[in-house]
């Protein structure tokens, strides 16, 4: 089912697909510099959403057991471990199709930070353009929510200087995306 799978005919990485992970043990630091995945150790862990990314685009292959695992079998999997995943790559593919750069949001209550084009992640001091331009929470187009719940999202955003971002996920598989704003009178 990939559309972009590997028209590439040079080596990728291999990434190992363990329990709750996925792991690239060697040559990932193209995939580091292009700001995929978290460096644990002497590895690249990547989340469920960037390994199909990857995967659907050639530019990983994911084994199990000395066994390459398609994409349909890794979504699955992944289904197993967050019902959310579907929804969540839909947006993670939209946003990284627009040339952004994605890292998860979980530290800040939501499910992705993105930084505008053409900007790095970097930990310590940033200049004022290289912080996370948007915070972005996934829901399905049924989704509902308190005010309560609305402002908290708005507030972080603003704490971190960020814009907060609902992108919402119809079943059709389009995304549309609200910008919540806090104004004061």
């Amino acid at each position: 089912m990939p559309r972009k799978a590997a028209e590439k005919k040079e080596a990728v990485p291999v990434a190992e697909f363990l329990v709750n992970k996925i792991v690239v043990a060697k040559d990932y630091e193209e995939l580091l510099e292009k700001a995929y995945g978290k460096v644990t150790g002497s590895n690249l862990e990547l989340s469920f959403v960037e390994a199909l990314y990857l995967l659907e685009n050639g530019r990983i292959q994911v084994k199990k057991d000395n066994k390459v695992v398609p994409f349909n079998k890794l979504l699955a999997a992944g289904l197993q471990l967050d019902k959310r995943l579907h929804e969540r790559y839909i947006v993670y593919d939209d946003l990284r199709e627009r040339g952004l750069t994605v890292k998860t949001g979980f530290k800040f209550g939501c499910d992705f930070r993105v930084y505008r084009r053409g900007v790095g992640v970097k930990k310590g001091p940033k200049a004022a353009g290289e912080h996370t331009r948007w915070i972005v929470s996934v829901v399905p187009e049924d989704y509902t929510c308190s005010f309560h719940e609305l402002s908290r999202a708005v507030r972080l955003a603003h704490s971190i200087r960020a814009r907060m971002l609902w992108a919402v996920v119809d079943s059709e598989n389009n995304v549309i995306y609200y910008e919540i704003l806090r104004l004061k009178p």
